[in-house]
This record gives structure tokens, C-alpha cells and sequence, in this order.
């Protein structure tokens, strides 16, 4: 079997975890490939450990048959960019903070890690949402789990974005920014911003005003089938647009536009995970000092 490990830099409270993994990977024979950002992390840390091979990006006929994202959900989405199309199936292991996406907890490692090399697991597919715009901004990625984002580049005056549904006028935001989420995302930047919580599999969007000047203008669900274009004015020229933990400087002659991805995010789930007691375990749902 050959696994795809991909991370950020860690602690020292963390390198026993990343060790763990290492050494019950290596126990079972099995084929390891070190993304290429993780691989000097790696090095630095465990200085004698050579046996594997690095990688950039994931392609549908690359030997790598399951990612392993070690870190947060920020490491996990990350590493959801380097697959792409490929639709490789990925385990995330939280050794962050919140792990929304990577809820395998650091605990849980050696019963995860021999379920998934039993093949014990289901597969959790996540929609994804795309970009299109008139020129090219996040080349081949241009492509989200959570969100699509538009915000101002400065602190000082609100932008306007009008928004389309299916060519449809929608709306124009007086905010210092829209998001456009998927439901996966609507556990991230959209519920910070007041939006609501959509369960993984519900086919919608969310789209998500940020600090809206009028206080009637509330966050809207739409069908994940239509198309949202966007026009975007504000005293400065300039805008930034993101996805996911991806972030680009526009002008407002960019024409822009998100859809639904024609490809999902494969995320490795265990019978015993249950995305409600996701929900309430970190949201900390039920919890009153008076109880």
C-alpha cells in the first residue's frame, strides 16, 4: 500500500504523534511519500528517517493510494489542493485545534491508522465549489471545500457586490465582503460571519454577507446546481479573492463566477465517527455551567 503524508511544521508537544504515525506506517511495510513542503519538516525532525519519497501534487495515475493530512483543518485542506481531481481518499489526523475536517484525534491514531490499512472506513464525499472568472487567477486550483470568498484590501471604506443567481439579480452587498460556502464551509468563515450551519450532504450554498452595512440583509441558501457571477465596485480598484486558504488580488473588471465542482473531496470516515456529535462536541453544544 502506498500512503501520501502531508503536514506543517510542529512542536515538540506534537513530534510524538508524528512519530507514532511514522513508525506504525514503516511497521506495516508500507510505501510512503512526504509531500514536498512537509519533507525538510520532516527531515529536521526525525534526521536519520530516509525511507520515503516526495511529492507535489496527487494525479489519478500516481501510486499513491491514500493521503494522510497531519495537522488542523487548514493541513487538511491543503492537502485536499494537491489531490485535485484525482479523488484520492484522505484521513485527516488532528493534531490542531478545532478539526472540524480532521477528526481523528490524536488518541486515535494506531486504531485509525490499522482500520484504514484494513480497509475498514467509509468514504465521506464532500462537494466541492469552482471558480470561473475571465482570466486566470488560482490556475489548475481553482477549486474550494469550504468557501469562496471576496473581501476589501483595505480597512478603511465597505465594497459593493452585486450578486447573480443563474443570471438573475440577486442582491447588492454594502459589506466588507461576500462568501459563497459550501456545506462544509458553513462550519468556518460563513458561521463566523452569522451564517448558518448546512449538513455535509444538503446539495446548497450559503452565501454569507461580511459585516453588511444594512442590517436586514440576511445570509441566503441556494441550490448548489446555480451559478453565482458577481460585480464588484469600491472606492479602491483592487478586491481580494480566495478559496479556501488561497488568496489572490483582483480588479474590478475580473467577471467572476463559482459552480459546483464536477469532482468531491474523499474523506476517510470510521463507523464510529458521526458528523451530529462532530457538531456538538465542537461547538461544545449541551454544555451549561449550571448542569
Amino acid at each position: 500500500m502506498n500512503i501520501g503524508l502531508h503536514g506543517r511544521d510542529f512542536g515538540p508537544d506534537i513530534k510524538p504523534y508524528v512519530k507514532q504515525v511514522l513508525d506504525i506506517l514503516l511497521e506495516k511495510k508500507v510505501s510512503l511519500y512526504i509531500s514536498k513542503s512537509f519533507e525538510p519538516i520532516i527531515t529536521q525532525a526525525f534526521p536519520s528517517f530516509k525511507t520515503y519519497t516526495t511529492f507535489e501534487t496527487v494525479t489519478k495515475n500516481c501510486p499513491i493510494d491514500y493521503l494522510v493530512s497531519l495537522g488542523g483543518d487548514g493541513t487538511l485542506l491543503e492537502t485536499i489542493a494537491m489531490i485535485g481531481r484525482s479523488e484520492k481518499p484522505v484521513l485527516g489526523i488532528n493534531t490542531g485545534r478545532l478539526g472540524f475536517l480532521a477528526t481523528t484525534q490524536r488518541n486515535e491514531i494506531e486504531d485509525a491508522l490499522n482500520a484504514l490499512l484494513n480497509k475498514a472506513y467509509s468514504i465521506d464525499s464532500r462537494a466541492l465549489l469552482k471558480l470561473e472568472s475571465d482570466c486566470e487567477i488560482f490556475g489548475d486550483l481553482d477549486f474550494a471545500l469550504n468557501e469562496f470568498t471576496i473581501i476589501k484590501t483595505d480597512s478603511s471604506s465597505m465594497i459593493t457586490v452585486h450578486a447573480f443567481i443563474d443570471g438573475e439579480y440577486l442582491n447588492s452587498y454594502w459589506s466588507d465582503g461576500l462568501i459563497v460556502s459550501t456545506p462544509t464551509g458553513s462550519t468556518g468563515y460563513s458561521l463566523s460571519c452569522g451564517g448558518p450551519i448546512v449538513l455535509p450532504h444538503s446539495n446548497n450554498f450559503v452565501i454569507t454577507p461580511v459585516s453588511a452595512h444594512n442590517l436586514n440583509v440576511r445570509p441566503l441558501i441556494v441550490s448548489d446546481e446555480s451559478v453565482i457571477s458577481f460585480e464588484i465596485e469600491g472606492r479602491s480598484n483592487k478586491f481580494l479573492v480566495s478559496l479556501d486558504s488561497r488568496s489572490e488580488s483582483v480588479d474590478s473588471k475580473v467577471q467572476l463566477a463559482v459552480r459546483k465542482e464536477d469532482f468531491k473531496a474523499k474523506l476517510i470516515k470510521f463507523n464510529d465517527s458521526n458528523y451530529l456529535d462532530t457538531l456538538r462536541q465542537k461547538l461544545n453544544w449541551g454544555l451549561d455551567l449550571r448542569n
